[in-house]
């Protein structure tokens, strides 16, 4: 028996449509979780957030997911988003202490650590909290053991993944404070210097920051780093002159690194010469900019300011694919 098109439109008239909430999507997650499928279960987390971005239980899940992943950088910024807006969740704490531990940043670590305790001395992971301190007491003390070191090349390349978080996620106190450990215990390690000066104008030194610089572009007249900071911090304290002197040499400028040529276009934006700073972001390779919350950031400032509204917005939503705390980024900077 043939059905008819009135039957059939009838028929899917009286369909309801069946949507899931997040906490649908989060139970199969966790239920991913526990069998150790870690890819699944950050497929349904995911979903999740698509529909609650901000839930501070599906964020601390997720965190945790990427701690087992040892993706601990990944997991601090999901736990730093929920704790701007749900202080009430000290268990962040403890999840940031150990992610800090694992990272080797063992005086953050225990920092964290006391901070859970303060808030919450009898809580759910006092208990552990309480071991991980003695843990780090030791550690910190006793640095000649040898299953407890890293060897010189790892321990560089921590400090310098962590000054690099900070930085990209415009976190200037901290950046400082990593920044300084690396010029004392890498001294020869010279970009440090130029982000120690940036972080130090971003906090309000801006005259320590400049005296800085100009010492060190007369130490080294080739400088790209000094060059880039010094446009960067002429312009915001409105010494014209000097500002333009340097943009003009930088505009002729062609760097060869990837890191470079970020720099130098984000320095563009910065300075409000968002046609340069576009042209130079799209001879970038975007797949080898995932990484950098800079260059989401900035291209999609110069292009907003371009008036390039839906490429801006495609730029932003990209960023939040991966750096899931760039929407307090915008937030900040008062562009959403």
């Amino acid at each position: 028996m043939q059905t008819s098109y009135h039957q059939s439109k009838d028929m899917q008239n009286n369909i309801a449509t069946f949507r899931h909430d997040g906490d649908f999507y989060f139970t199969y997650g966790v239920k991913a979780f526990k069998r150790k499928d870690f890819v699944k279960a950050e497929k349904w987390f995911n979903k999740a957030l698509e529909i609650a971005p901000n839930n501070p239980l599906y964020l601390c899940q997720q965190s945790v997911l990427y701690t087992e992943l040892h993706q601990y950088h990944r997991s601090n910024d999901l736990l730093q988003q929920v704790l701007k807006s749900e202080e009430s969740y000290v268990d962040c704490y403890y999840f940031l202490a150990n992610n800090f531990a694992h990272l080797g940043l063992f005086y953050e670590a225990k920092k964290y650590a006391g901070k859970y305790l303060e808030e919450d001395p009898d809580g759910d992971f006092a208990v552990e909290t309480e071991e991980l301190i003695k843990l780090l007491e030791q550690v910190m003390i006793d640095d000649e053991e040898d299953d407890m070191e890293f060897d010189e090349e790892d321990e560089f390349m921590l400090y310098q993944e962590t000054a690099f978080y900070h930085l990209e996620h415009e976190e200037w106190e901290e950046a400082l404070q990593v920044l300084e450990e690396i010029m004392t215990y890498f001294p020869e390690y010279l970009p440090a210097k130029h982000e120690y000066a940036y972080a130090l104008f971003q906090l309000g030194h801006a005259e320590e920051a400049i005296a800085l610089e100009e010492a060190w572009l007369k130490q080294d007249e080739l400088s790209l780093n000094s060059r880039m900071n010094l446009t960067y911090f002429y312009y915001h304290v409105g010494q014209n002159d000097q500002f333009q002197l340097l943009y003009n040499q930088l505009k002729n400028i062609y760097p060869t690194y990837n890191e470079k040529k970020l720099k130098l276009a984000v320095t563009m934006a910065q300075v409000d010469a968002y046609d340069d700073a576009i042209e130079r972001f799209c001879k970038l390779n975007k797949e080898q900019m995932i990484n950098y919350v800079s260059f989401y950031l900035w291209y999609g400032y110069a292009l907003k300011e371009k008036g390039a509204n839906q490429k801006s917005s495609q730029i932003w939503n990209e960023a939040n694919e991966y750096h899931p705390s760039f929407n307090g980024l915008l937030q900040n900077h008062g562009w959403v």
